[in-house]
């Protein structure tokens, strides 16, 4: 928890009492559901929820914001964005049903009222989002081919609406096909060496009719 004050130091109580819960609640519900590796969930804090909140160093959502989570998996990036930012929508979804059961069951615990979760692909989503965030569920093209047509035409944001994926390494060759992708090093806003060679990468996207 300490790691989350010293780069994130203005969080409200509440805030600061929900990221205090995060630890039990996926310490406990990984006992009965294995949604973080073993070895992972000790380094929860640095692991996944600072990895999580990388994208609020490169964007701050408005207030009425709303961002799909692809992939979520047990809820990262979307439950730790969605403490961070209490006002901006989050749409969680993951194909596997006992993930978004602990997600849930998470939001619940939370009292986190701007977070929906459902088991759902990504072509399915009805509706559209300012942003599309993602922990590395797939390569760049076949990201993109799910979630092209799921983008609001109207930015409020100096960042383009559009995607904001959190992965790892070389993306030279993965990115080749889109010359408006921004990558950017977290190892420029986070001290700890897991981030030496993470990204954001943002893609902006046109609204598709």
């Amino acid at each position: 928890m300490d790691e989350i004050l010293k780069y994130f130091p203005y969080l409200t109580d509440i805030q600061k009492e929900q990221f205090t819960k995060l630890d039990f609640l996926y310490h406990d519900w990984n006992e009965k559901i294995n949604v973080i590796s073993r070895k992972d969930i000790d380094a929860l804090y640095t692991k996944h929820i600072l990895h999580s909140l990388g994208i609020a160093k490169i964007i701050k959502f408005e207030p009425g914001t709303y961002v799909l989570d692809v992939g979520t998996g047990g809820g990262f990036p979307g439950i730790p964005l969605a403490i961070l930012f209490p006002e901006t929508r989050f749409f969680l979804i993951d194909i596997i049903a006992k993930k978004i059961k602990v997600v849930q069951a998470v939001a619940e615990a939370l009292e986190l009222k701007n977070v929906k979760a459902e088991q759902l692909r990504a072509e399915n989503v009805k509706g559209d989002f300012d942003f599309i965030v993602s922990r590395a569920v797939t390569n760049m093209p076949d990201f993109v081919s799910w979630v092209k047509t799921k983008i609001k035409k109207q930015n409020k944001h100096e960042l383009k609406n559009g995607i904001l994926y959190l992965k790892g390494g070389d993306l030279t060759e993965e990115l080749k096909d889109f010359p408006k992708a921004t990558e950017y090093n977290l190892a420029n806003f986070f001290e700890d060496e897991f981030f030496e060679t993470k990204k954001v990468v943002h893609l902006p996207l046109k609204f598709v009719v």
